[in-house]
């Protein structure tokens, strides 16, 4: 792919991943060919700061959990009000994180 479009791509995206992880990401967008362009700008990501103020408002019914295909979390964490307050703290703290690794996941899954 052009590097041109490979720095578009990493610049409106680059709040969706990993800081770490951009290097890896520029350089299999750079592998990759022209035609998968328009199918990566499809991809749906999800954006950390929204799944936080989800899980802020609604963790404790596990919502945060539906929203990112975590399904059987989210039943454990709507069944137990959130392992009692707890669980929902917990994810206060990793659910940015675990949205940045299910878009990376997600962006690799469309270039292989």
């Amino acid at each position: 792919m052009e590097q041109q479009k490979v720095d578009i791509y990493i610049a409106t995206n680059s709040k969706y991943f990993e800081s770490h992880l951009i290097p890896q990401i520029s350089d299999m967008l750079s592998r990759a060919d022209d035609s998968k362009f328009l199918m990566i700008q499809t991809v749906s990501l999800k954006d950390p700061t929204s799944m936080l103020l989800i899980s802020l408002f609604g963790g404790h019914f596990g919502i945060d959990r539906f929203i990112i295909g975590d399904t059987g979390l989210g039943v454990g964490k709507l069944l137990t009000c959130g392992g009692l307050g707890i669980w929902t703290i917990v994810d206060w703290f990793m659910i940015m994180g675990r949205a940045r690794e299910l878009n990376y996941a997600n962006l690799q899954k469309m270039l292989y």
